[in-house]
């Protein structure tokens, strides 16, 4: 089973993608901000590393880039509210993996984790999980 990470300042949507990460067979752990998240990874890295880009505390940007540094092996999903950002051009040097906006498409979402991964057979639990995007 794969451990996915979720790095969120948003309660709510946090929860969404607890829920909706676990109904498609992850193992799940949310953070509420970089420092957090950084140090759930320390204590058991994750295989994928699903971040908000802003957040109080310590930024997603900030958070990508160290835990890509320490754990470079990891997948990293960034995410963003702000359409008017190109989130690929904003992250810079930050080697997000993938990169996704708010409202975040589960479907887009479910189908990026295998991908990133390298498991084919999570598609179709994951195509079953939900519906929607997420509310940001």
């Amino acid at each position: 089973m794969w451990r996915i990470l979720v790095v969120e300042d948003e309660e709510r949507v946090r929860s969404m993608f607890r829920m909706l990460l676990e109904r498609a067979g992850y193992e799940v752990e949310v953070a509420r901000d970089g420092r957090e998240g950084i140090a759930l990874c320390r204590d058991n890295p994750a295989d994928v590393v699903i971040a908000n880009i802003v957040m109080p505390e310590k930024n997603g940007i900030d958070t990508i880039m160290q835990i890509r540094h320490e754990f470079p092996e990891v997948k990293v999903i960034a995410i963003s509210a702000d359409a008017r950002i190109d989130p690929d051009r904003f992250l810079g040097g930050a080697e997000a993996c993938r990169t996704l906006l708010k409202p975040v498409d589960w479907h887009e979402l479910l189908a990026a984790i295998p991908e990133l991964v390298g498991e084919a057979e999570h598609t179709a639990i994951a195509a079953s999980a939900g519906t929607g995007p997420a509310e940001h």
